[in-house]
């Protein structure tokens, strides 16, 4: 078990920290391009601050889905990281099924339930602390 959550909390931490560079550091009309052409579109609406305070939100859970428990320091961050997660990408779903980009909403939904699985297993069976 604790494998498949560091396994899926890895898995965590490369997307979001992707998808952090990408909205934080790529210049907005690039990632507009991007958007469009790929089916998302969502950051034409939104203002090039919002964008970037999202995509340094994406590089800080990056971080604080590996390095709590890797530097033991605050362990119980990591499950506090997925809670974020979640409601994080609630956002994302609504945000994606107000501008009917469904198969991202869906994309969306297998992020929170992989964020789940590391909250409920750090919070519970395989939590860091106890």
């Amino acid at each position: 078990m604790n494998l498949a959550l560091w396994i899926v909390t890895g898995l965590l931490t490369a997307l979001a920290l992707f998808g952090g560079a990408t909205k934080a550091f790529m210049p907005k009309n690039k990632l507009d391009e991007l958007g469009t052409k790929s089916g998302g579109g969502w950051t034409e609406r939104a203002s090039a601050g919002f964008v970037r305070t999202l995509g340094v939100l994406e590089i800080l859970a990056a971080a604080g889905f590996t390095l709590p428990a890797a530097l033991d320091i605050a362990p119980i961050m990591v499950a506090v990281t997925a809670v974020c997660w979640i409601l994080l990408m609630i956002g994302a779903m609504v945000t994606h099924a107000r501008y009917g980009q469904y198969k991202y909403v869906a994309l969306n939904f297998v992020y929170l339930a992989l964020a789940t699985f590391v909250a409920w297993g750090r919070f519970g069976p395989e939590s860091f602390i106890g």
